[in-house]
């Protein structure tokens, strides 16, 4: 799943997360400083440069990218190919760049974009979320524009314009990738 800030790709893996226990979730690494009330191991692994270089030199990434021109983030690869090992559905919350590194390595993978309902209605969540600077929510509107520009790239766009109902459309996604057509 990807799309663009503050769209809320974490409350959507938080729902999944707390009310779909048979979903493995995916955490990701970052260079990133924890938000108020992120857990490291459970939101992300908050990790420095130096680690980070080790585990894409060490080939633990499935994908790493540079976001928003700050941060660094990856998902380790190890525990993505257990989980598919064990025929789990998996939910990566990823960026764009990500998600191409993804369909590269993963090409039978079901990408997910999840949209806003509107470009207004993400510009007030990012200034609501209060984490930002200026300088810093207008970098990510930026990002955000070249993500929704690539939505087209993903099989499915979902609207998060109720987070039980994008969460629920999501999941049975995951459950059922090939939903028979109605006639």
């Amino acid at each position: 799943m990807a799309g663009p800030t503050a769209v809320g790709k974490g409350t959507v893996a938080a729902y999944v997360r707390e009310h779909y226990p048979e979903v493995w979730l995916s955490v990701s690494a970052t260079t990133r400083t924890p938000r108020p009330g992120e857990v490291d191991g459970l939101h992300y692994h908050f990790v420095d440069g130096v680690e980070f270089d080790r585990l894409e030199r060490q080939g633990q990434l499935l994908e790493s990218a540079v976001v928003h021109g700050s941060a660094r983030y990856g998902t380790p690869r190890g525990p993505v190919e257990a989980a598919l090992a064990q025929r789990r559905p998996a939910l990566l919350e990823i960026d764009l760049q990500g998600a191409r590194q993804v369909r590269a390595a993963m090409p039978d993978a079901l990408f997910v974009f999840l949209a806003p309902p509107s470009w207004d209605d993400l510009v007030h969540r990012l200034a609501g979320r209060g984490t930002e600077t200026a300088q810093e929510r207008a970098t990510r509107l930026d990002t955000a524009r070249t993500e929704l520009a690539a939505a087209d790239e993903f099989d499915v766009v979902i609207i998060n314009d109720d987070v039980v109902r994008a969460t629920e459309e999501l999941v049975s996604l995951m459950v059922d990738p090939h939903p028979a057509k109605e006639s």
